[in-house]
């Protein structure tokens, strides 16, 4: 366990950053799979808004520290090629 004064914070604040980092995380995740699924079930659809959601979920989570900026973009580019194979 901390000790001094500062470490005593920086374990309050680390705390809360995980926190926030599990929701973002937690949202990111549920939005991929959301576009996984419909991929697999060829739902048109609700695929380009599902798309958008996913984009926005894991920019905002690059944006924000929480995943890095290769992953993110890594994941969007192997989610928009899934969606390609769909639409043809």
């Amino acid at each position: 366990m901390a000790i001094t004064k500062s470490a005593k914070k920086a374990f309050r604040v680390s705390k809360r950053k995980r926190v926030t980092n599990d929701v973002r995380r937690r949202n990111m995740k549920e939005a991929v799979k959301l576009v996984r699924d419909n991929v697999t079930k060829k739902d048109t659809k609700s695929l380009t808004t599902n798309l958008a959601s996913a984009f926005k979920a894991l920019d905002k989570a690059a944006k924000r520290g929480t995943i890095k900026k290769g992953q993110a973009n890594r994941k969007k580019s192997r989610l928009a090629k899934a969606v390609a194979k769909v639409g043809k």
